[in-house]
């Protein structure tokens, strides 16, 4: 999926198999996995996210859900999981790089309180520029505080 989904276009393959298996063994590392519950396809991977933690920071690497699965609740729902254990961690804010021109993720992030933090050039292999986003964390905030945002 990050292949088809996030590198699209870009030389190589960052998030080659290796890579994934290496964040799965992190102890840093959260890896999510969403399956589909439809009764033909009951199990396929509908969506993904693999987010690093560390001592004040989530960075959230990388967030995928499927064309066919968009627009259903399955990345607000894998955000909402990832927020509720940055909380529980300690964590005070998420942090999340996306292509400058997809509209789309940053639409997505905005309306769940992610602000514009940087615009970095080449970031992605010199190819294509980035957009840094920031999600400030209260640790006096519930999780039904937080949904009431989104």
């Amino acid at each position: 999926m990050s292949r088809c989904l996030i590198e699209v276009g870009l030389r190589g393959w960052t998030w080659h198999p290796t890579r994934v298996a290496r964040a799965l063994r992190a102890r840093e590392t959260c890896v999510l996995v969403a399956q589909t519950e439809i009764a033909d396809v009951r199990g396929a991977v509908a969506g993904f996210a693999i987010a690093e933690f560390g001592d004040t920071k989530m960075h959230l690497s990388l967030l995928a859900v499927q064309p066919t699965h968009q627009r259903c609740g399955i990345g607000l729902a894998m955000i909402d999981w990832l927020i509720e254990s940055a909380l529980t961690a300690g964590i005070d804010h998420i942090t999340v790089e996306m292509r400058a021109n997809n509209f789309a993720a940053r639409s997505f992030y905005e309306a769940l309180g992610f602000r514009h933090q940087q615009y970095i050039g080449g970031y992605y292999q010199n190819i294509e520029a980035a957009i840094r986003m920031r999600r400030d964390l209260l640790q006096t905030a519930t999780l039904s505080e937080y949904r009431k945002t989104v």
